[in-house]
């Protein structure tokens, strides 16, 4: 994918809103700074509110200048989507979501199983989406993607990891991104996950973008690529404005910067981190791309196995968009429930009008898929 020049804006001090949170077997992080009390009004405070007041046309005005001779809308090529106006009711912008961090055994019908059992109770729980880890029906390995590797067009008994999927979705009439699994298309291979709607079907693929090839001297070798072919093209889900990215796809701002261009309200990353950059880069990462694109991500890991042959860093985590962690796990296998209130980021892209400010004068992000197509 072709990118143009990006820029990374930073806000600090800022309270944020953090929607109420339930966790089983793991614990809730709160906001570090809860208060959203306004000061006491003292005689100084109240002559500079007079004095905001009575400038606000002008700083409107000098704004709108601004914006104008920065050329913002320039800086999206085609420009940035706009948020849709909010249905009647709250049922679609409201709703909670359920992250299923499955330990994972080299018994491929135990895996199905038990990610079957899982997505149920979350459902039990409340939740309308639910979303498993990267790799969760095979043991995450070179060796192990082309036994497992599953024939998801054909379907059926090709493919009983998103069989299972499609038929829970339909029964329980909830959303499922499946996580990924190992794909065979003829002779290549891919990391895909597949999206399922309440009424069974399947309404995305998305196919790992940006393959794990990576080599840390004395801490972790992976390379994807000896095995896996990488995917040609974002994916976005209308049910729900959902754009998904695979693991390494986090990495990529330019990835979640599209996605937020074309109009997505959450960023689904199914992902398996290791022990050397689990510690160092998964929650920073999220808190990023949320934070920059102002939206809701939302990460899904395998439960960690220290026997394991990759073992897993864990800590599934949703994170709204002010870069707040909303709810997050720890290592052990664990079900995630948390709230996702979209009405909350067109509320904080009000209060931090980054959209507006951007400098389409100097910089640009160009989305050659959509724009192709245009």
């Amino acid at each position: 994918m072709k990118a143009a020049i990006s820029s990374l804006i930073s806000s600090k001090n800022l309270n944020f809103h953090c929607s109420r949170t339930t966790l089983l077997h793991s614990k809730p992080v709160f906001p570090r700074s809860p208060s959203f009390l306004s000061p006491t009004p003292t005689k100084t405070h109240q002559i500079r509110t007079n004095f905001d007041k009575t400038s606000r046309i002008h700083t409107t005005h000098f704004s709108s200048i601004m914006a104008s001779s920065y050329k913002p809308e320039q800086a999206r090529a085609p420009p940035a989507l706009s948020l849709p106006a909010p249905p009647v009711t709250k049922a679609r912008y409201f709703f909670k979501i359920g992250l299923c961090q499955l330990s994972v055994t080299p018994d491929k019908e135990r895996n199905i199983a038990h990610a079957r059992k899982a997505i149920e109770e979350a459902a039990s729980k409340g939740a309308q989406l639910i979303m498993l880890p990267e790799i969760w029906n095979s043991p995450y390995s070179n060796d192990s993607f082309p036994v497992y590797a599953e024939d998801i067009d054909a379907g059926g008994d090709a493919s009983p990891s998103t069989a299972m999927l499609s038929e829970v979705a339909r029964l329980l009439k909830i959303t499922i991104v499946g996580g990924s699994i190992p794909e065979r298309v003829r002779d290549k291979l891919y990391n895909t996950c597949c999206i399922f709607g309440s009424d069974g079907k399947l309404k995305a693929k998305h196919r790992k973008i940006h393959l794990f090839d990576i080599d840390i001297p004395g801490k972790i070798t992976f390379i994807e690529s000896k095995t896996l072919t990488a995917g040609q093209s974002p994916t976005i889900v209308d049910t729900g404005r959902i754009g998904v990215g695979i693991c390494y796809d986090l990495r990529f701002q330019e990835l979640a910067m599209i996605y937020a261009a074309r109009g997505a309200h959450l960023l689904c990353y199914p992902g398996a981190f290791n022990m050397t950059t689990g510690p160092l880069h998964w929650e920073l990462l999220q808190r990023a791309r949320a934070a920059d694109n102002q939206l809701y991500v939302a990460t899904c890991s395998p439960a960690r196995d220290a026997g394991a042959g990759y073992v897993a860093w864990g800590h599934s985590t949703l994170v709204g968009p002010f870069g707040e962690v909303l709810a997050t796990a720890e290592h052990e296998e664990t079900i995630v429930i948390a709230e996702i209130d979209y009405s909350i980021i067109e509320l904080r892209r009000t209060n931090l009008p980054l959209q507006k400010q951007r400098r389409g004068d100097l910089y640009q992000l160009v989305d050659v898929q959509r724009l192709n197509s245009e």
